[in-house]
């Protein structure tokens, strides 16, 4: 019987010490072969507890930001050999007993990026999402939606699966350190032309749960749309940009390259 693709969970953390056990206690047994956490100088005991937990930790000397916390929890994952890769906030925002339905069209080979849907399902009202939050990311996504030229129902989940073919083509190390990163992957995966797909997820805010505010939101739909018009403007050959069209491995550093790269990739689906 061929051997289960080695699934890595990642998890960037900031804050996460009254969350990140449960959150670990939920994942399923037998689906994950290894979990990391990336400390991003979290102010309470998020390493200590993490450190307690069979994980690998991983911690910054200086605040990266979120997305420059998600570099470091992609490129810790390639290294160590995954071929798929689930990206899971320690905040317990996103229910880990799903992980088997965010990595099962990957390893069937129908997808190489999945993302969690808190809209599909029971409602992200329902769930507790802000109703300011729930017209933001709706409105948005809408837009989004006209320039991919796809029907994603929310383009804004922390919950995403990626196939280690997908992360070893885009150049996600040129990607922004905040929260826009997250946008940035899913126009990189939409210009090459990956299967991406959607499955859906609960929402659970509650008050230990991570939320930015309305300041935060909103410079992140911002930069959003500045990121879906510097993708339009690459799609119709008007501009060219180095964040979409650059490959990992003539972006990333020498001693960091030879390490990922010398892994083989999981054989996954073909692009649109």
């Amino acid at each position: 019987m061929p051997k289960r693709p080695k699934v890595i969970v990642v998890m960037p953390a900031y804050n996460a010490a009254k969350t990140v056990e449960r959150t670990y206690a939920d994942i399923p047994k037998g689906w994950v072969d290894e979990v990391i956490l990336v400390d991003d100088v979290s102010k309470d005991d998020t390493v200590e507890v993490a450190r307690r937990l069979p994980i690998k930790v991983v911690v910054h000397r200086e605040n990266k930001g979120y997305g420059g916390n998600q570099k470091t929890c992609y490129t810790e994952a390639l290294i160590s050999g995954a071929e798929v890769v689930v990206m899971l906030h320690p905040d317990y925002q996103y229910d880990s007993r799903l992980i088997p339905q965010m990595v099962s069209p990957i390893l069937d080979g129908h997808a190489d990026f999945v993302m969690g849907s808190r809209i599909i399902g029971e409602g992200a009202l329902k769930g507790g999402m802000p109703w300011w939050k729930f017209v933001a990311n709706r409105c948005l996504t809408l837009v989004e939606n006209i320039i991919l030229n796809r029907k994603f129902s929310d383009l804004h989940t922390g919950f995403r699966a990626y196939s280690r073919r997908l992360l070893m083509d885009v150049p996600y190390v040129k990607n922004s350190d905040d929260f826009v990163f997250d946008s940035q992957m899913i126009a990189q995966a939409n210009f090459r032309g990956y299967v991406t797909t959607e499955v859906p997820i609960p929402t659970r805010y509650f008050a230990e749960a991570s939320s930015v505010n309305f300041k935060t939101s909103a410079i992140y739909g911002v930069k959003t749309l500045w990121v879906m018009g510097q993708l339009a403007l690459q799609k119709a050959g008007l501009r060219r940009y180095a964040w979409l069209e650059s490959r990992l491995e003539d972006v990333i550093g020498k001693d960091v390259k030879a390490r990922i790269f010398r892994k083989t990739p999981l054989r996954a689906p073909g692009k649109r």
